[in-house]
């Protein structure tokens, strides 16, 4: 009898979402009664908007939603997205450059599966949210990770870009708001790596999921709006779990060239055909529905973005910039790697990261997750109490 591997490599080497294993893991001590404070949960801690549950509810009674339906997405759903995306960001597509994914995440796969082939490389900044290099290794291509830090504001620049580029290079994966940093590039930044990327002939996935969570004097800009002779290689991510607080109704959407939303229907039609009914007339009311609920939302995460920066920043030893998007923090903590903790010493943020959790009780998600080690990833979507004695927690931890 031959040997083969019980599990193929490709499988194999996918590294686990370490935000949700944080998640898991505050979880269960937290069931177990300890007094676990987290900061690793990516999603809001509101519930979804009022008038989108009704939606739901009156979906799930209609039987015409208890039937498949195209794969691509609800033609309503689809036109709607359209709508929603030159209203939100002024880009102009049609129902046809749209395909509503098993939330963000499947948005990810569709495209870089859809694009990528063997030999192939692309362009990741980092710090990068984790599940992006996993679907470049399952198509065969390679993931070149371009490093920022806090000093330079966690943004890539064009010298990094040029010096990455090889004639394998295929597409650069961009974000802004970012996950895991809070970066928010500006309107010439953005200009600046459209226009390379066309000179290179390059494509671009814009991941916008965070694109109504940005504070202060920062603005959210479209990367093909900004750059429109990009729009034939281009493919613009996004969906409702951030910005409706619908995280566990898995809706996403990638918009695109017909070409690519055409193959990606088909690839998706084979994976998972449609996405759940009820959750895409959901879907439907949230981004047909006021921006009210969204406003509101962005207030509180506003706060507590001051708090936490304000927090972090008073701690001995920790270098914070401050979040400008979506709802993360991103300090260094590199100042206290090599000190003893309870008798231990760590020398990876991942191993700080596990002995806080154990001893504080408190859960941060480390930044080796994100291609960034030294840092760590805080959400500031808590409520303000928890956040609150969640930095004290840590504070008194690194410092006592």
């Amino acid at each position: 009898m031959s040997e083969h591997r019980r599990i193929s490599a490709r499988v194999a080497a996918i590294t686990e979402s370490a935000t949700l294993a944080v998640s898991t893991k505050a979880k269960a001590l937290r069931a177990a009664g300890e007094p676990v404070i987290g900061f690793g949960a990516g999603e809001p801690d509101f519930a979804t908007p009022d008038h989108i549950v009704e939606a739901a509810v009156v979906a799930a009674r209609d039987p015409k939603n208890h039937k498949y339906s195209p794969a691509p997405g609800l033609p309503e759903l689809r036109e709607a997205i359209a709508t929603k995306t030159l209203r939100d960001s002024g880009l102009v597509c049609s129902a046809d450059q749209v395909l509503v994914t098993n939330g963000g995440k499947h948005a990810v796969y569709n495209t870089l599966l859809t694009l990528l082939d063997e030999g192939d490389e692309l362009l990741l900044p980092a710090p990068y949210w984790t599940t992006y290099p996993e679907p470049v290794g399952l198509a065969g291509a390679r993931s070149v990770v371009l490093p920022t830090d806090a000093a330079g504001g966690f943004k890539v620049t064009v010298d990094q870009l040029e010096a990455a580029y090889t004639p394998a290079t295929k597409a650069l994966l961009f974000v802004s708001p970012s996950n895991p940093t809070g970066a928010v590039y500006n309107r010439d930044e953005i200009e600046v790596i459209g226009r390379w990327a066309v000179d290179k002939g390059i494509w671009v996935i814009t991941d916008e999921i965070y694109e109504h969570l940005v504070y202060g004097n920062n603005e959210h800009h479209s990367l093909p709006v900004v750059v429109p002779e990009i729009g034939d290689r281009c493919v613009v991510l996004n969906g409702v779990a951030k910005t409706y607080a619908m995280t566990g109704w898995r809706v996403g959407w990638m918009i695109g060239p017909t070409d690519v939303i055409k193959a990606a229907g088909n690839l998706q039609s084979h994976a998972t055909s449609n996405v759940a009914n009820v959750s895409q007339r959901a879907a439907l009311a949230a981004v047909e529905g006021p921006l009210d609920a969204v406003h509101e939302m962005r207030q509180a995460f506003d706060r507590r973005r001051r708090n936490m920066y304000a927090m972090l920043s008073a701690i001995d030893g920790v270098v914070v910039p401050e979040p400008q998007g979506a709802f993360y923090a991103f300090p260094s903590l590199e100042a206290f790697l090599g000190r003893r903790y309870g008798g231990v010493t760590p020398t990876t943020t991942v191993e700080l990261a596990g002995i806080m959790l154990d001893e504080a009780k408190v859960a941060i998600v480390p930044g080796e997750a994100f291609g960034a080690p030294g840092y760590a990833r805080l959400s500031f979507a808590l409520g303000d109490d928890d956040l609150g004695e969640g930095i004290t927690r840590m504070s008194d931890f690194l410092t006592g």
